[in-house]
């Protein structure tokens, strides 16, 4: 950020030091690398379904805890108005990829009256989750043939990942009160979560339906977006590193011991144990957080791909609600190949059988760059922004860097 320069026609005091105007608090850029990271976890992830991943970076609880950072920094305004630019800011990217959702289910033959899960008059209302997410929205888990273009569980592959949408949302509309309990009882207010989890996501107390996996998914990832809140507040960095990393590691513990006897059908997946996974991310963010560095730009090698983590912060919604689709849309695009003349030979089919996950994951980043232009500017306008088709930040880097020469002349 420059200062700006004194005016030609200021008078100059001898007397006096000149004092700079303090600069406007800019994008934390170790938050904005972290948002990047787990989002490019959330793709891997998806591709190759490696259970691993979800300890090696929790990308969900890192998420969380970064929007309730950025949450409770946004706090600092009234309330209302803070929700409503959250809520807003959301929705309309949403509205796209639920408009093109519904037309594919539809499309593909399904009738929510006629859906045994989803029928009736209630299965209609529930529609409505598409426009504003405080529930599930309704999807079949089996359409289409098997051998069709696309595997026939492809909806909830592709309206599955609505789920975030709808705890953002809840996190969002709780943060007023959540972050008055945290700054009146603060590690009541991180722990409950946390607690909670041990509750119902464990068994000891069932809650049906939808509805319970709304309340176990707010309550898995509750202390991650709290924690965003001690981050903002300066409440973790008053904590001694060595006891915040030592208790950290010992939570982590806990959560690798608990997942050790209750692996669910892809094993180690955290995703499918709720209190691990609500453990073991609470530990792994409290550690990338004791040691955040402040950077205002990255530094060294990380620099070079200071654009890439612009554009994915920019469009991270965008990314988030279409990658999964997009995955599914590489098997049509890769099957077209066995399709050429040269086909026909063992030796090349077999190549293309044997390099598969491969070329799926090549393509499937060209086709989210597609997306991010085709339908990502509505991400500006959701912020009452100009549309812009790629903001990777070189132009604005190139302006701010004018800026600041313009300055250095000034003075």
């Amino acid at each position: 950020m420059s200062h700006s320069p004194i005016p030609a026609y200021a008078p100059r005091v001898a007397t006096e030091t000149p004092v700079a105007a303090p600069e406007k608090p800019g994008r934390d850029r170790y938050l904005d690398l972290l948002r990047s990271l787990a989002l490019v976890r959330v793709v891997v992830y998806h591709l190759f379904g490696w259970a691993w991943l979800t300890i090696v970076f929790p990308s969900m609880g890192v998420m969380f805890a970064l929007a309730g950072s950025l949450m409770a920094r946004s706090l600092k305004r009234p309330a209302w108005g803070v929700i409503k630019g959250r809520v807003r800011r959301l929705l309309p990217p949403m509205w796209v990829f639920s408009a093109a959702a519904l037309f594919l289910l539809f499309a593909g033959g399904w009738n929510v009256s006629d859906d045994r899960d989803h029928g009736g008059t209630w299965g209609l209302v529930s529609l409505l989750n598409y426009v504003f997410p405080v529930g599930a929205p309704p999807f079949p888990w089996h359409l289409g043939e098997k051998a069709g273009l696309l595997e026939d569980t492809w909806p909830a592959q592709a309206v599955g990942p609505l789920w975030y949408i709808r705890a953002y949302l809840w996190f969002v509309i709780a943060s007023p009160l959540l972050l008055r309990a945290f700054r009146k009882v603060p590690w009541v207010t991180l722990f409950a979560p946390l607690a909670l989890t041990a509750v119902v996501g464990t068994g000891v107390v069932t809650i049906p339906g939808e509805t319970g996996n709304a309340v176990s998914d707010f309550a898995m990832y509750g202390s991650c977006w709290v924690l965003g809140f001690a981050h903002q507040d300066g409440l973790l960095a008053r904590v001694p590193r060595y006891l915040a990393v030592s208790a950290a590691a010992l939570v982590m513990a806990f959560g690798l011991w608990w997942a050790s006897g209750h692996l669910g059908p892809d094993g180690w997946d955290l995703n499918d144990i709720p209190l691990a996974q609500a453990t073991w991310s609470f530990g792994f963010v409290v550690i990338l957080l004791q040691y955040a560095p402040s950077w205002q730009e990255l530094p060294g090698r990380l620099a070079k791909w200071d654009k890439l983590v612009t554009l994915s912060n920019n469009r991270a919604v965008t990314i988030y609600l279409w990658h999964n689709l997009l995955i599914m849309a590489t098997v049509p695009v890769i099957d077209m190949a066995y399709d050429l003349p040269f086909m026909e030979d063992e030796r090349w089919s077999s190549a293309l059988d044997t390099t598969y996950m491969l070329w799926m994951t090549v393509l499937v980043w060209p086709l989210i760059g597609l997306m991010v232009v085709a339908v990502g500017w509505v991400e500006d306008l959701a912020a009452k922004r100009g549309p812009r088709l790629w903001p990777d930040g070189g132009r604005a880097g190139r302006s701010s860097r004018r800026g600041r020469a313009s300055s250095r002349r000034g003075r």
